[in-house]
């Protein structure tokens, strides 16, 4: 706004007449007459402009994505690979042999193929782990592109710090190999020990080799050459498929895009973008869709959480929560007989139960259709903590007055 006041105020001043202009009285009134014109145009100009500026600030903003957002393309994705190494240079923190039957095997064959024979040999060493591999191949990577990986100790090894894994090969799904493995682990944990104690920080058996995966075998799959492309969401919905296709259409020109089901949007190449899928894709992924979300409530037992979606609603139902507590008292007393009585001291039980249950605790009525944040406030004004708040929501359920699906993790 103060930039436009701004503007405003610069072209409102007049401009001085130059003094080679002629200054007769009509030439006076025509530039007078010039003057007034430009002014009424350039406010007209100005108030369109407040006022375009306004309604778009008055907009409301709906929780809009891009489409590469809320979907995967078909064949643009990642592969996991995973592999089986041993990590050395350990300080005591490695397997121990008797335990770990697969390390001391392992050592033995990699000895082997180096030329050294220890099957004879009983070996004792605590600076060797037995690790696992993983990493996930990129798409489109060419070879020799480094890739991260990740590596976890696989027996009773106490940390892998300062320990390097040897060269590993990394196999995909297929059992082909396509990335080798090697270098030193770096890992966000230690742990420390001594005699009578011991500190461990993070996870010290697990690790990462940054650039530490070196790709050997790439994927053939050629994007270039497809005519018929399909769409994945991440989130399957109906409504969500329905409104991509739309886009996608109405951004051609032509029906070229079609929802299949929930999760799938099929894409038939258009003649103008032929052996050009790239350009069609780039602009297909900009493409602002608005997506549909089922109305949902997510439950966590174990951890107390609820997640509850804005579309849940509530027919007009009663609700009441209170606690019902018994409390059992027992003091027993010790009884005496008399001086010079012909009785025998014998502990008489005295027992005392007593019921309290919560008075303040009220029958309170939940509206009809109401939104989610006076769901919530009701809930709360309640007083009750998320346990009891998940078994209301459960029972509320129960009843049909509940007009959302509950997931229980």
């Amino acid at each position: 706004m103060a930039r436009l006041s701004h503007y405003a105020i610069q072209e409102y001043v007049p401009r001085q007449v130059s003094p080679d202009r002629e200054s007769g009285p009509d030439t006076v009134m025509r530039n007078l007459g010039e003057k007034i014109s430009g002014w009424t145009a350039r406010i007209t100009r100005i108030s369109a402009a407040f006022i375009i500026g306004t309604a778009v600030f008055l907009t409301p903003a709906f929780a809009a994505s891009r489409i590469k957002d809320i979907s995967d393309f078909e064949g643009i994705r990642e592969n996991q690979l995973i592999g089986y190494g041993l990590v050395v240079g350990l300080n005591g923190t490695g397997d121990s042999l008797n335990n770990s039957p697969f390390t001391q095997q392992s050592l033995q064959a990699m000895l082997e193929r180096l030329g050294v024979n220890t099957r004879n040999v009983d070996l004792n060493t605590d600076t060797v782990a037995a690790v696992m591999v993983t990493a996930n191949l990129p798409p489109f990577s060419t070879q020799g592109t480094r890739i991260d990986v990740n590596v976890s100790a696989l027996g009773d090894a106490g940390s892998l710090q300062g320990g390097t894994l040897l060269v590993t090969p990394l196999v995909g799904a297929d059992g082909e190999v396509y990335a080798i493995a090697q270098g030193s682990v770096a890992i966000g944990g230690f742990s420390a020990q001594a005699d009578a104690a011991s500190v461990v920080r993070g996870v010290p058996t697990a690790g990462r080799i940054a650039n530490g995966g070196l790709v050997e075998r790439e994927l053939e799959f050629q994007l270039a050459s497809l005519t018929t492309l399909r769409l994945a969401l991440r989130n399957p919905d109906l409504t969500t498929a329905r409104r991509i296709a739309l886009s996608i259409n109405e951004l051609i020109g032509l029906p070229t895009a079609e929802p299949l089901d929930p999760a799938t949007v099929r894409l038939d190449l258009p003649q103008r973008y032929d052996g050009n899928i790239v350009d069609l894709l780039t602009d297909i992924e900009q493409l602002i869709i608005e997506p549909d979300l089922a109305a949902r409530v997510v439950i966590d037992e174990n951890s107390g959480i609820i997640v509850m979606g804005q579309d849940v609603k509530v027919s007009m139902v009663a609700v009441a929560q209170g606690n019902l507590t018994v409390t059992i008292a027992e003091t027993p007393q010790v009884s005496q007989p008399l001086p010079f009585a012909n009785g025998e001291t014998a502990v008489v039980p005295r027992s005392e139960v007593s019921v309290n249950e919560d008075g303040a605790t009220k029958l309170a009525i939940v509206p009809e259709t109401v939104t989610l944040k006076q769901l919530v406030d009701g809930l709360n004004a309640l007083g009750i903590g998320p346990r009891d708040m998940i078994s209301i929501l459960q029972a509320i359920k129960a009843s049909g007055a509940l007009q959302a699906e509950i997931e229980v993790l």
